[in-house]
Parts: C-alpha cells; sequence; structure tokens
C-alpha cells in the first residue's frame, strides 16, 4: 500500500497524562481512605460498632476496586479516523470481499416481524456489490408470521433497493426513511404505498419457505443482481443445549459456511437497522489494510439509539458502556464485542491468529471457496445437517470455535475470548451513526434486561477464564482490568446497599458513623465523592453529552445498583446452587401509545408489580425520613457535625428519588408505583427502625 494513500489514522486523546495524574492522586486518596477505615475498627469497642465499621470497610474497598478498573479505561484512550475515498484507489471495487449478515430474532410478540425485515433490507441496500451480499435470518421462534414477513420483504426489495440506487438515499431503512422528510415525487409514493401494503399482507398470511433470494436467479426491477437473503429457523430439542443467541449465531456461521463463506461476517440485533448506507466502505478501510489485517478479528461500532427522549430517563444509552469505554479500550487490545453492529473476520472465530481451530469438515473451513448454487440439493441437504440440533455435539463449537458458550452475555464472552487468544479488535465511531436501535421505555424492561447482563457477567466473572485471573495472563493487567469492570459490574450492589441503607439508620439512632465537620477526615470524604463525580460528568460531556443525561445516567446507576446488580447476585449465586432460575428473557420492543406518551414526556414507567422495585421503594421511604429527621435536628438548633454526612447522604438519595416519590404518591396513570409495593415498603421500613431501636 503506498503511503500516500491512507485509509485509517489513529491517534491518543489529549486527556491522557491529566487522567493519569488525577489517577495518582485519587488512589493516594483511597489508600488514605482504607487507613482511616482501619483505625476505626481497631478502635471498635462493642459488637455493633465493629459491624458498622466492617460493613462500610467492605463497601469502600469494593467501591475502590470498580474505581480501578473504570481507571484502566482512562490511561491509554484513542481516537480513529479512517479515509473511505482512498479506498477504491488501492482496491478495486470488483475485488472487494463478500459479506455475509447475520440477525437473529425469537419472538414474533416482543420483536415484530416488520422491524427485522426493516433491519434487513436496510443492509441489504448497503452501497457494495450486491453479488457479495448475503443475508442470513434465524428465526429461534420458528414464527409463520416472522417467515412470510421476509417472503414479503423480498418482493419489496426487488423495488426498494434500485430506488436507494438511483436516488442515493442515505436512510435505508423503509420505516425511518417514510418517516423523515423523505424526497417527495410520484415514484416516491408509488414505493410507499408498496411498504404500506406489505405491512398489511404480513398480518394476514401464514406460508412457508427457505431460500427466498438468490443472486444468480433474482434481480431486482432495473434488471440489477439481488443480494441473497436465507430464512433459518434452526432444529430444536428439549434434550439438546439451546444456547439462546450464541447457539442461533453458530448455526448460522455453519450454515452461511456451506452456502457462501464470505471472509466477513456482520452480526445485527433484529431491531438494530442500518443508517448509514456506506458503513462497508468504512469497514474495509481496516480489513484491506495489511499492517492491520493478519489480527484484526473484528470491528465494533457503537450502540446507538433512535427514540430516546431528551433526558434519557433510564440511561438507555450507555454512554460509558457503549461509547466511552470502547474508546479507551482501543488504545489498548481494542474494544469488547457489544453483541450488534460488529464486522468479525470468519477466521478470527476459529481459533487464535497463529493457532487455527480446524472444523470437523472441511466445509466449514473459513478459507473454504464455495462454487456451487446455494439453492444446489447437496448445499442445502448439508446446510440441513449443520443446523441440526445435535450437531454440535463433540465437537469445539462454542469452546473453541465460533461464539462462545458459557455466558449468557455470549458477546461480552466471546469478544474477551478472542482477545485473550491475541486478536484485537477496532472501534469504529464516525459522527453518522451507522446503526440505530430500540431502546425500552419501561424501568421494569430496563431492569430485566441488565439484570440478566449482570448474571451473564458473573458466570465469567467466576469461571476458570475469569479476566482477574486468566485475563491478567493472556492480556495483561490493564486489559484485564478492562474486562473485569464488565465481569464483576453487579459487586456494586453491595457497597450501593449499604450507602443506602446504614449511614440513614444509623442516623434515625443518632449514631455517627462518619468524621466531624472539624474532623480533617471529614474533607478526604467530601474530595473522593466530588473528584469521582466530576471526573464522570467531565466524561459525559466530553462525549458530546449532556449534564442532565449524565445526572440520569447516575441516577439509574444507584436504582441498578439496588434492583438489577441486587437480583441479578442472587440469581447467580441461586443458578450455581442448581435451583432453578427465572431463565432467559427477550426484551420486548413492543411499546404502546400511553407508554410511549409517558416516556416522551420523561415520567417513569412502574407500571407492573415488580420484586425488584420492592428494595428501591424501602430506600426511597428510609432516606426521606432520615433526611427529614435530619433536617428537624438543624432546625431546632441542635449541633449535627457528627452526622452531617450521613444527612447530606440521605439527602442525596432524595433528590435522585423524586420520581419515585411522584410514581408512589400523586400519580394515578397506569405507570404509577404499585401501592401494595409502597405499602409494604413502609411496614418493612417500620419494621427496620424498630428493630434497630430496640438495640441501640
Amino acid at each position: 500500500m503506498e503511503v500516500s494513500t491512507p485509509l485509517h489514522s489513529q491517534r491518543l486523546m489529549r486527556r491522557v497524562a491529566v487522567n493519569r495524574a488525577f489517577a495518582m492522586a485519587y488512589a493516594c486518596a483511597i489508600l488514605a481512605l482504607l487507613y482511616h477505615h482501619a483505625l476505626t475498627l481497631l478502635r471498635s469497642t462493642t459488637l455493633i460498632s465493629f459491624s458498622m465499621s466492617m460493613s462500610m470497610l467492605v463497601a469502600d474497598v469494593l467501591l475502590a476496586f470498580m474505581w480501578a478498573t473504570t481507571q484502566s479505561f482512562r490511561m491509554r484512550p484513542a481516537i480513529r479516523q479512517v479515509y473511505p475515498e482512498n479506498l477504491e484507489k488501492v482496491v478495486k471495487r470488483e475485488d472487494f470481499p463478500s459479506l455475509d449478515i447475520f440477525i437473529c430474532t425469537a419472538d414474533p410478540y416482543k420483536e415484530p416481524p416488520m422491524n427485522v425485515v426493516n433491519t434487513a433490507l436496510s443492509v441489504m441496500a448497503y452501497d457494495y456489490p450486491t453479488e457479495k451480499l448475503s443475508v442470513y435470518v434465524s428465526d429461534d421462534g420458528g414464527s409463520e408470521l416472522t417467515l412470510f414477513a421476509f417472503m414479503e420483504a423480498a418482493k419489496f426489495a426487488s423495488h426498494w433497493l434500485p430506488y436507494c440506487r438511483d436516488h442515493e438515499i442515505l436512510k435505508r431503512c423503509p420505516d425511518a426513511y417514510f418517516s423523515s422528510n423523505y424526497l417527495r415525487c410520484s415514484e416516491t409514493q408509488k414505493i410507499k404505498a408498496m411498504y404500506e401494503s406489505m405491512k398489511m399482507r404480513v398480518e394476514n398470511a401464514v406460508k412457508r419457505g427457505k431460500v427466498l433470494l438468490n443472486k444468480g436467479k433474482d434481480e431486482d426491477n432495473a434488471g440489477h443482481a439481488m443480494p441473497n437473503l436465507v430464512y433459518v429457523s434452526r432444529q430444536k430439542s428439549r434434550t439438546s443445549p439451546h444456547r439462546f443467541k450464541a447457539g442461533a449465531l453458530n448455526a448460522l456461521l455453519r450454515v452461511s459456511a456451506v452456502m457462501t463463506n464470505a471472509p466477513i461476517v456482520l452480526t445485527l440485533d433484529c431491531d438494530m437497522y442500518s443508517n448509514d448506507h456506506r458503513t462497508l466502505h468504512r469497514v474495509l478501510c481496516y480489513f484491506l489494510d495489511p499492517s492491520t489485517r493478519p489480527k484484526l478479528g473484528y470491528i465494533q461500532f457503537p450502540q446507538r439509539f433512535h427514540g430516546l427522549n431528551k433526558a434519557d430517563i433510564y440511561a438507555c444509552e450507555f454512554k460509558q458502556l457503549f461509547q466511552i469505554n470502547p474508546l479507551g479500550m482501543d488504545g489498548l487490545a481494542g474494544p469488547n464485542y457489544l453483541g450488534t453492529g460488529c464486522f468479525f473476520s470468519r477466521r478470527a472465530l476459529f481459533g487464535g491468529p497463529s493457532s487455527l481451530v480446524p472444523p470437523e469438515i472441511p466445509e466449514l473451513g473459513p478459507s473454504q471457496v464455495t462454487k456451487k448454487p446455494i439453492t444446489a440439493q447437496d448445499v442445502l441437504t448439508l446446510a440441513h445437517q449443520v443446523a441440526g440440533c445435535n450437531y454440535e455435539n463433540q465437537t469445539n463449537w462454542g469452546s473453541k470455535m465460533g461464539f462462545r458458550y458459557g455466558s449468557l452475555v455470549e458477546d461480552y464472552y466471546t469478544g474477551y475470548r478472542l482477545h485473550c487468544e491475541g486478536w484485537g479488535s477496532v472501534f469504529c465511531h464516525p459522527d453518522t451513526p451507522a446503526f440505530l436501535g430500540d431502546v425500552p421505555i419501561s424501568i421494569d424492561d430496563v431492569l430485566n434486561q441488565t439484570k440478566r447482563w449482570s448474571v451473564g457477567l458473573f458466570e465469567v466473572a467466576f469461571s476458570k477464564y475469569s479476566p482477574l485471573t486468566y485475563g491478567f495472563r493472556s492480556m495483561g493487567p490493564i486489559m484485564g482490568l478492562c474486562y473485569a469492570h464488565s465481569a464483576f459490574w453487579a459487586i456494586l450492589a453491595i457497597p450501593i446497599t449499604v450507602y443506602a441503607f446504614l449511614p440513614q439508620l444509623a442516623l434515625l439512632s443518632g449514631v455517627s458513623i462518619f468524621p466531624k465537620v472539624t474532623d480533617p477526615w471529614f474533607f478526604l470524604y467530601v474530595f473522593l465523592f466530588v473528584a469521582a463525580y466530576s471526573q464522570d460528568c467531565l466524561d459525559f460531556i466530553l462525549a458530546h453529552s449532556t449534564f442532565e443525561r449524565w445526572w440520569n445516567d447516575q441516577r439509574m446507576w444507584l436504582i441498578r445498583g439496588l434492583s438489577s446488580y441486587f437480583f441479578g447476585s442472587i440469581e447467580f449465586v441461586t443458578k450455581q446452587l442448581g435451583i432453578a432460575t427465572q431463565g432467559f428473557n427477550i426484551t420486548s420492543k413492543v411499546v404502546d401509545d400511553e407508554q410511549r406518551k409517558r416516556y416522551e414526556q420523561g415520567t417513569f414507567e412502574f407500571g407492573v408489580p415488580s420484586p425488584m422495585f420492592m428494595p428501591l421503594a424501602v430506600a426511597t421511604i428510609l432516606n426521606l425520613i432520615a433526611f427529614l429527621r435530619g433536617f428537624i435536628e438543624v432546625f431546632r438548633g441542635r449541633s449535627i457535625d457528627g452526622l452531617l454526612l450521613q444527612v447530606l447522604i440521605a439527602g442525596y438519595v432524595v433528590l435522585n428519588s423524586f420520581p419515585i416519590y411522584q410514581a408512589m404518591v400523586w400519580r394515578r396513570d397506569k405507570g404509577r408505583m404499585p401501592t401494595k409495593t409502597t405499602v409494604i415498603a413502609t411496614f418493612i421500613v417500620w419494621g427496620l427502625y424498630a428493630v434497630v431501636y430496640l438495640y441501640h
């Protein structure tokens, strides 16, 4: 490659030195705090004071550990730039590599087929040689409705693809395009009418089929070849492991190997449509560069969403997880796999860069060349065979090959294992989002989603592949800490629960557990709180977010700690003990009009009873009572020097809990907190206070 035609560049962010200096200063403050805790513990004279001091020490040790893992993302953050305009100076368009696109769906009632269809159509319309594109749809629900939807989509695509090509449409998802300020002309109205007609037909017909389009036979209405569109409903059995999404992706990996075996594979969630038709050109800027290609395992785009309300009240954007932290990892070995919007080198899914793990039959090998049409009978027969429910028995699939089994968060685990094997990755973060997806708009769905993640992450954290052991040895300490940050995510339930209850109960009993205002240790606590929150807020602002969204993000951090992290930890423990758990739940993508209206207004949606609401309700009531108690003491003119930090903590929780108070007391819509939850929580608070009062 000529120096005059670079395809991409990378540079470290200017904040690296400041981040490292801050980490040094803050680490010294943490050590001082732990020293203070040790002194307090040694001076404890009663069992109660010893227990309280030990609880605070454990809480702060865990917070310190999680803070240390967070700093790993700030040691070497990097940003990249691509130059797709140079691509065809280096490689001819007809020599572009082929691409297989995997889209997974499982429940037509929670994941409407038309959403999946829009996702498929958006990537079929990529600005790319159509004969090199193949779209594989895995329907684990085996829904006739989903199947028929794709049969209809195949017909519509013959008109939609040439329309996008002729008019150079940027957003090639039909639903997104017709919801925007689209081109108004007779041809557009005709295409829109066809789209609306297709949506209506999807609801009324049931048919069956397999390969819907074939590039050798099917053409669009302009006479151009069409991409392959393949529907797969894998065989399953009650006596064979299902493996959920990882199993579906591995089935697609094998089926696609038999049919097309493209060297690049894109994985997409069914609700994550393409928002930029030239995304593949950005991807090739990395895959076609000889300097990065040998060890480049995958290219990850950030998860970004449409339909977020202005304040992002549930922090569904996950700014840290999907955008800020990957930039930090990009200066190291590269970002983790985020489950969607990720382009893999097929070779990376078959062992390390220098240690190929051969599949059990040569037809599945990453370098195997497919020559027969995908509709050839022997090709279809083999495709059915490799998608069978018992095919993986006694093979390396899920352990040494393909997407990895052993965790509910197959994306995190797969990316982690690939990094441990020696593969690198790239974070591609263009200004125009490459993909846009849906977000849950009720807090119950949000918390159930993060609870599921918590269980899956713990499955990695406490396995033989733990980032603190296996990860440190394989990738080094900094990357190991990056992965440990996510793996041990849910242990934050312990310090958050301690700080949500212990200081407040002590305050109600008049017991001081923090230094007085006149004590120099008081200012250490203030520094630790203000500095950590300020750095977190600054990260958000520098990542082009707003203070309001940051505030809701840290509020949801507290809420998740008392609910999804807490219940996820319990579910993980019970699962390890062999006790039946709730299992895998798909996040619903279906929303009614009233829910949508409340969400757009920034109103929290509780609505249905959930056990995860109980600790939230108890904590908010307890903190309100404790804060009022401290306020009354000040109003009476009594000194609260020894209790000030406890009053401030209670006040901070009260400030964050306003949406919960609103849902408990004065709302009357369907999204209010269930009355039963509020009543039971009130009695629990009364019981806690009674116990503390008796012991005090």
